[in-house]
């Protein structure tokens, strides 16, 4: 059995790996501080790159999965998502990271 780590240290966690390496972090949409997904809207210069979802594999380890339109230039499809999501899911975490390869941290981070 895998142990979960509350949505609210995992993101403290995030937050602080990426400030540590210089890159802005911020979070978006707080959730539920126990359960709630996350969803990482990666960016570089304040330009979105993409969405990534926390989620359960197979294999009962956590990793991090695409989800969401591609990012647009002003963002309207990102927050349109974001919107619709937390309209079904208020416990849902949104958390930008602003660092180039950040997704290699969140691959460091394991979870």
């Amino acid at each position: 059995m895998t142990v979960r780590l509350t949505s609210r240290l995992l993101v403290s966690a995030m937050i602080r790996s990426v400030e540590g390496l210089g890159g802005h972090a911020a979070v978006l949409a707080k959730g539920d501080e126990t359960a709630g997904a996350i969803v990482i809207a990666l960016a570089e210069r304040g330009r979105a790159l993409r969405l990534l979802e926390r989620s359960l594999g197979p294999d009962g380890d956590y990793r991090w999965a695409p989800c969401g339109p591609e990012p647009d230039e002003e963002g309207a499809a990102v927050r349109d998502y974001i919107a619709r999501r937390r309209g079904f899911d208020p416990d849902l975490w949104v958390v930008e990271l602003d660092l180039p390869d950040a997704e290699a941290i969140l691959d460091d981070m394991g979870v």
